[in-house]
């Protein structure tokens, strides 16, 4: 299975925001559409980096309230780990797992077109396995 096959089956919407936004502006986006990370976007294309739910929390942690008006830019992760449509499950789950990340864009000729998170990976790979036990079953059942 393919980065594309997810994203056929979950969608290409990214939810985004700039980088000259505020944390409570995201904090706003992020319970809006209901997601743990938001690709934050610049002057660059695709993108310029990625602000997670992890990223705030450590942020309130060390700063309090004043976390809250800091620009998402300084709390961005810049060095984000893409992957493109044609990545393979097995090459995203080992990228993810190696960097020990949840979140990771889907860029396509400089181009976002997704946002695969490890629950998107988890349901891919449980939707796999049945599939896969479907097939025995079936299998077995007609011999």
């Amino acid at each position: 299975m393919r980065v594309s096959n997810l994203l056929a089956n979950k969608g290409h919407d990214v939810a985004t925001i700039s980088q000259e936004r505020n944390v409570t502006d995201a904090l706003a986006i992020l319970k809006e559409r209901g997601v743990g990370a938001l690709v934050v976007t610049g002057p660059l294309p695709p993108l310029v980096g990625i602000l997670s739910e992890r990223d705030i929390v450590r942020a309130l942690a060390a700063k309090g309230a004043e976390a809250l008006e800091t620009k998402v830019a300084d709390l961005m992760t810049k060095e984000v780990r893409i992957c493109d449509e044609e990545t393979t499950m097995a090459s995203l789950m080992g990228l993810m797992t190696e960097h020990h990340i949840r979140h990771v864009p889907v860029v396509q000729n400089l181009t976002l077109v997704g946002l695969v998170s490890i629950g998107d990976v988890v349901k891919a790979r449980l939707d796999e396995l049945e599939l896969d036990k479907k097939e025995l079953l079936d299998y077995v059942s007609a011999r």
